[in-house]
């Protein structure tokens, strides 16, 4: 058995190479391969090819291009903008005001997306043509932004889920089941702090809305049918047994054609620029991915789950200490690094040790997506940030940080909750089945 001392060491330089600026699957494979080339003499390096083929051979990550394909759609067929105007007149009344429709827009459409990264740049685009009429404090509006954000991969049907579930075997429904609780409050936690914000510096929210009559705040809610009922075709699919996850969501994917058709948005550039997109950001992803079954083939020829689990049966280190130490560690790596690498590069090394001490899988796998949503939220490195600045083209992206602070500690609030109280969960999923 492989000696506690050498997987540090490994893991250290896997790590160094990230935050050097290695690609991720370059750090990944250069990782392995070392592995392989020292304790096997090279000999595993010529199966490389058959893994790279079982890997991909995984019917649940064709649902990964799916849902990015329903995103680049909705996006394109201008259903965001509606969206964000149905919400509107509905939130607006709230200390706050128009900052709140960043979080509950962010959450319809992650709802239906699955992808933090198009939740940013959908809704950067549509709301700060709002904002700047309106005169409300630009750090706060940017947060709120990159906050609503955050919801993308947490939110079922998020893709992180299905990363996920294809490194260690878990169930994605159940997985999108324990999902639900944690993501209502996070949003609430979101909402409560512009609301207190706002409570006691009402300066920062710019200008009030005026009221819409009932009629009309409710003849625009009639523009979020078409995303509830995509909402309800990928859910409700899947819990009723009727689709597996994948089916579900090229089930959502002929939906949301469907919806764009009838609206009148559906044309040959449209779909042109979406499949395009969409194919780019697959490659990305499943490059990413091939290279971590890769690696995690070279851990287990190694046996170091089992060198991992007797190291931390040894250590006699409690399930609620664990959870606290793995979440300084999250919230440490997620300043460097980007979701995918946190989570391709350290699921395969610590699922063992959790299973070890008995920590629910299923609730870390919940704990993990929140803490690479951190991660897209915390500078320098978040995605969703340069994503937001991207979009904005003015000003200085130390604007974008600052607004984000606020937002972190709601999410810290989150993370000690979801920590301290594992039943948020992990009720859903014991009540469903």
């Amino acid at each position: 058995m492989i000696d506690m001392t050498i997987v540090l060491v490994g893991f250290t330089l896997m790590i160094a190479l990230l935050f050097l600026g290695v690609h991720v699957a370059t750090a990944l494979f250069l990782t392995a391969v070392t592995a392989i080339i020292i304790y096997f003499d090279g000999v595993h390096l010529r199966v490389f090819g058959s893994q790279l083929w079982s890997s991909m051979e995984d019917y649940i990550l064709l649902a990964i291009p799916l849902y990015i394909l329903l995103g680049e759609i909705l996006v394109r067929s201008g259903m965001t903008d509606k969206m964000y105007a149905a919400l509107s007149p509905w939130l607006n009344r709230l200390p706050g005001g128009l900052l709140h429709t960043n979080i509950g827009a962010s959450a319809v459409f992650s709802a239906v997306s699955g992808s933090s990264v198009s939740t940013a740049a959908t809704i950067t685009t549509v709301a700060l043509p709002s904002f700047r009429k309106r005169n409300y404090d630009e750090r706060l509006v940017l947060g709120s932004i990159a906050a609503g954000a955050s919801l993308g991969n947490l939110i079922p049907p998020g893709i992180a889920f299905i990363v996920y579930a294809s490194l260690t075997n878990a169930s994605v429904s159940q997985l999108y089941a324990a999902a639900m609780v944690p993501s209502l409050v996070l949003i609430v936690l979101y909402m409560s702090t512009i609301a207190g914000i706002c409570f006691f510096r009402p300066d920062l929210a710019g200008e009030k809305e005026p009221r819409l009559p009932w009629v009309q705040r409710f003849k625009l809610l009639l523009d979020l049918i078409g995303p509830a009922v995509v909402f309800a075709i990928i859910m409700g699919s899947v819990y009723t047994g009727w689709a597996t996850v994948t089916e579900s969501a090229a089930l959502a994917v002929v939906a949301t054609l469907l919806i764009a058709a009838l609206q009148k948005r559906l044309n040959i550039r449209m779909l042109h620029e979406a499949f395009v997109s969409a194919a780019s950001l697959t490659a990305i992803s499943m490059l990413i991915l091939v290279v971590a079954f890769y690696l995690n083939y070279a851990l287990s020829m190694l046996n170091i789950t089992q060198t991992l689990s007797l190291w931390v049966a040894n250590l006699g280190v409690s399930p609620l200490i664990l959870k606290w130490v793995l979440a300084i560690f999250y919230i440490l790596l997620g300043i460097f690094f980007e979701t995918l690498p946190m989570m391709v590069g350290t699921v395969p090394v610590l699922f063992p040790i959790i299973l070890a001490v008995g920590i629910d899988p299923i609730w870390f796998g919940v704990f993990i997506v929140l803490m690479c949503e951190m991660s897209l939220l915390t500078p320098p490195v978040g995605m969703t940030l340069y994503v937001i600045q991207t979009v904005r083209r003015e000003g200085n992206i130390g604007t974008v940080f600052a607004g984000t602070i606020p937002f972190v500690a709601a999410m810290l609030l989150m993370t000690a909750l979801l920590i301290h109280f594992p039943q948020m969960a992990t009720w859903v999923v014991t009540t469903v089945n």
